[in-house]
């Protein structure tokens, strides 16, 4: 497999993306990771809200540019008959629209999925929200950490007896992004079909919802309540993590032929045998004790020397890292995680494009960030045909 990114399965592919902030954005990028060519829509004068979010460098947000590689950016005032007008006109030449504004918006803005569609029965056209665009939930805004506390992922996160705690990542923008993503590309598919174009829509409750099947099979199967623990597994023990003299580690024993080979590696064969760890459920039912042999074990030796014993035995073990640890790997440079951009303000900078791997791609070239409205003129002038003096009157008017 090519170890390069793959620049040219979605040439040709127009995308107006009317995303803000992180699950919209984020669907747009990977789309224009595989070469569609994504016309960005911001505010004049403010741009995305994602523009103000930290750390920023030279004035320039590094999250924004992290996740709107690859797009063009035009500024355009939708409160503006003229605005909205613009828009429309590009909508004809799209093959995709993505947007992410609260249900009913697109509508009141005359730029709905009927009115463009009428104009353009080609056109895919994915509404995200936080709670779909109906139901009882549906007028609510959201954003990533109210989703993590309403799908019920918070509340199985977190040490036993704990506090629910968010995950450490915006989990819920970037799984919508990527189920919209999806469905855009299945879309695409039956499309070549039958010549017409879909509305989609995803929600990121839905999303994240869809996403909790440990905890859902224990819920809509069994009589158990779901529950915090820490880093343990839900269901099978011992899957855990444990404290070295320099670090965490964890081990996954998740068959019984794994945890045999655990007593092995810690020197405890006798373990096999004992009445309290022969299965998983007299594992779980004696997870104290087991977790108290495991942890004192592990305490006696370094990370390094804990792993050889483990990966020796060939049990699934991986020392917890840190992101610097990551980006100082091996790993990160021989898989190319980092990939070449550019940005006005920024310079030379890296960006992280999505992980698929396609076979026979090309070598890719720096990825561009855009400022705010760099492309406004070149997007008008070379998409609708628009002359000099017409997108100076629009400037003039604060249309653009």
């Amino acid at each position: 497999m090519s170890a390069q990114l793959p620049a040219n399965l979605f040439q040709g592919l127009r995308v107006l993306d009317l995303t803000r902030v992180m699950s919209g954005p984020f669907c747009t990028a990977m789309l224009a990771d595989l070469g569609a060519e994504v016309i960005k829509i911001e505010i004049p004068g403010s741009g995305d809200e994602a523009r103000y979010f930290a750390p920023h460098l030279n004035g320039e947000s590094t999250y924004f540019a992290l996740l709107n590689r690859g797009k063009r950016s035009v500024t355009i005032n939708l409160k503006s008959p003229e605005g909205i007008a613009l828009v429309r006109d590009l909508s004809r030449q799209a093959d995709v629209i993505v947007e992410n504004f609260r249900p009913g918006v697109m509508d009141r803005l005359g730029l709905g999925y009927e009115s463009l569609q009428q104009q353009n029965p080609k056109l895919i056209y994915a509404s995200i929200s936080g709670f779909g665009q109906e139901g009882p939930l549906a007028d609510l805004p959201a954003f990533d950490l109210v989703i993590q506390a309403m799908s019920g992922l918070m509340s199985v996160t977190g040490e036993a007896g704990g506090r629910a705690l968010a995950v450490g990542e915006s989990v819920a923008d970037i799984t919508t992004g990527m189920f919209a993503a999806w469905g855009i590309a299945a879309a695409l598919y039956d499309r070549e079909r039958t010549g017409i174009g879909r509305r989609l829509e995803v929600a990121m409750l839905d999303s994240v919802f869809s996403m909790l099947l440990t905890n859902l099979s224990r819920r809509l199967f069994t009589d158990q309540p779901t529950r915090r623990v820490g880093n343990r597994h839900p269901e099978t023990y011992p899957v855990d993590s444990f404290v070295t003299q320099d670090g965490d580690i964890v081990l996954v024993g998740f068959s019984e032929a794994i945890v045999k080979r655990i007593f092995e590696a810690i020197g405890r064969p006798e373990l096999s045998s004992d009445p309290r760890f022969k299965t998983n459920r007299d594992r779980n039912l004696h997870e104290a004790e087991l977790r108290s042999i495991i942890a004192n074990w592990a305490a006696t030796l370094t990370q390094q020397q804990a792993l050889a014993r483990l990966r020796e035995a060939d049990v699934p073990a991986a020392p917890v890292w840190t992101l610097d640890e990551l980006l100082a790997s091996e790993h990160v440079s021989a898989r190319n995680l980092l990939q070449p951009g550019f940005n006005a303000k920024l310079g030379d900078i890296q960006v992280v494009p999505q992980p698929v791997r396609f076979t026979g791609t090309e070598v890719p070239t720096a990825i561009r960030t855009p400022t705010l409205g760099e492309d406004t003129e070149s997007v008008l002038r070379d998409e609708l045909g628009l002359d000099e003096q017409r997108i100076a009157r629009l400037r003039a008017a604060k249309t653009i």
